[in-house]
This record gives C-alpha cells, structure tokens and sequence, in this order.
C-alpha cells in the first residue's frame, strides 16, 4: 500500500480542536495498517515533516490526506499533480473538488453533500471512532447537568443553564477536560447545542463526537439536531431534542429526567459502527481501493461530464426547450 501523509496546519496552539484530535485518531488507526506520517504546512513544528520539504520528492507511491476545511481549495490547486484526497469533516466550504480527488467522509450527511457537490469523484464514509474508554463505568452520578461551554448557544448558556443550576446540579466546563469519560460517568444528562456556532461560522457540524460520547458513558443528552448529529441521534428513542419551543418546557423535560433518571437502553451494538473493530475494518476496505484508483489513474484520464453551473444551465435549456416542442407540435 501507498503511505498516507496526513497534511495538517499544525498540531498544537491555535490548531487544537476536536477536528485536529479526530484526525489525529484516524492517523494513528491507519498507521495499523500501513505507513503513515503527520505533515504540517502553516508552521513548522519539531519531529515533524514541513509538506514544501516533502514536496521536493518522488511521491508517486505516496497518498496525501487533505483534512482542514478551510485550507482545501489552495491546496486541491496545490498538489493536483499528486496522488490526493480530501477526509471531509464538516460540509458548506463553498469549494468544488475534481473528479481525480476521492472524498472520505466522517458522517452520512457529509457524504450526502459530496455526493451531490462531486457526483464523479469516489465517496466513501468512515464515521469518527469512538474510543473503548467511553463506556457506562456504573459509577454513583453526582452531577445532575453537565455542559461544556464551548460551541454552546447563547440560549444555553444565558437562559437555560442559569434557569436550571436554581433546581438542580449543574456542571458547566469552560476548559479541557483531562479524564472525559469519568466526567460524563459523573454527569445524568449532557446538554449539547451547536446548531448556532456552526450557522456562525457557515459549515457543518461535521460529527458531533460529544454527545457520542456521552451517549456510550451512560449520559441521557439532549442535543441539537444538525449536520452530523442527525446521524445517529433519534429523539424520543436515544436523547431529547433541546431548545425545543420554550425555555420552560426545556426545563420541565430536564428535571423529569433528573428526578426518574435511568441510564440510557442502549446496547454495545448501537455503538460498534464507531468502536475501533470496525473503523479498522472499513480502512482496510478504502484503502485498499484509493490504491486501486490511483494505480487506474495513471492510465486513464477523467471521461465523464462534470456537473458545472455551465452544463447545468445548458440542460435546463434543453429541458425547456423540449417541453415548448411538444406543447407546439400538440397544439
């Protein structure tokens, strides 16, 4: 198999986020199977290959793993004489991607997107891994409400936390957070609400791990529904819909669930699509036809019409066109 660089911006300071830890995670799952290496291209960072260094060599044999969203289209432009692909998080970056660009995608509804922005390109899904250390440890829940601040609306954090740390306990975490698993195995209901960041910052949600998480730690949670999430959260089955119609219902909802709290039904099968096992299945499998596909490549260009605003408008046209010549030859 062809080694895979992971090309990142960096992976400290400003650049450490959830996004950078699950492909990080990724990074580490697919050296399992083959040769892999982080390269940073915004700063250099010690230990660490710089992608203008690696570029003054023969990468033939090589994949590189475009990730950060944002960075994408440049560096698409960049590196199109190279073997590339896209690992796809969150969807509304605005950018096209060739044909020549595979797309593996964190979440079903990214690869609704991409399968409607690239119809040519190969699509794949391969969800964020869930680590075996998020599990209901049976331990006493002293923690009522539990929410991190960060990504959290403002109706979160100004109405409904102060409304509810009035009734009950509630945990608000405004820094990292060391062990998570042990503080969600403290925590009866996790509160996730990010469909506001991410309208701020004009993509998706692209996995939404948190809730996830907390789900597989014995959390009730009540979460926003968007991007990502509607992956795998169903409401009234497995968590609560939050900010639903008024304050006070959310309110009464919550400490329902507080005063008759039981750990949510849900079986290890509910989670073995995420679980290590099956990521590591479903990476054999890609990547094992990303080689395929770059060795095809290599003798055969991309045949097939793109769907650009420019054909669009002329089959619209066509469409048109077609239906005022049978309307005139029925007339």
């Amino acid at each position: 198999m062809r080694k895979l660089y992971f090309l990142l911006p960096g992976t400290d300071g400003k650049f450490a986020c959830g996004g950078l830890w699950a492909e990080l995670k990724t990074f580490n799952l697919v050296r399992q199977i083959c040769s892999a290496d982080v390269v940073t291209y915004r700063q250099r960072e010690e230990g660490k290959l710089f992608l203008d260094d690696l570029l003054a060599n023969n990468l033939d044999d090589a994949i590189l793993v475009m990730c950060w969203g944002f960075d994408v289209a440049k560096l698409a432009t960049k590196l199109k004489s190279y073997n590339v692909i896209y690992h796809a998080h969150s969807a509304g970056y605005g950018f096209t991607l060739p044909a020549s660009v595979p797309i593996v995608t964190v979440s079903r509804n990214t690869m609704g997107y991409w399968g409607q922005m690239s119809p040519n390109s190969l699509i794949y899904y391969l969800p964020n891994q869930i680590s075996d250390e998020f599990q209901d440890l049976k331990l006493e829940r002293d923690i009522d409400v539990l929410v991190q601040s960060r990504k959290s609306s403002e109706y979160l954090l100004q109405d409904l936390i102060p409304g509810l740390q009035q009734r009950c306990k509630v945990k608000v975490v405004n820094s990292y957070v060391e062990d998570l698993p042990g503080l969600f195995n403290r925590a009866k209901i996790y509160l996730y609400d990010s469909a506001e960041y991410w309208a701020q910052q004009g993509v998706s949600e692209g996995f939404g791990l948190q809730p996830m998480e907390a789900l597989a730690s014995g959390c009730q949670v009540f979460s926003s529904l968007n991007g990502g999430l509607s992956d795998y959260l169903d409401p009234g089955f497995n968590c609560y819909k939050i900010a639903g119609y008024s304050q006070e219902y959310d309110v009464q909802r919550i400490l329902k669930v507080v005063e008759n709290w039981t750990s949510p039904t849900l079986n290890e099968h509910f989670f073995s699509e995420y679980r290590t096992e099956n990521i590591i299945h479903k990476l054999q499998v890609i990547l094992t036809e990303l080689n395929e596909f770059f060795d095809c490549k290599k003798q055969y260009p991309s045949n097939i019409k793109s769907f650009s605003k420019l054909r669009a408008t002329k089959l619209f046209t066509q469409r048109i066109i077609g239906k005022l010549k049978k309307k005139y030859f029925r007339s």
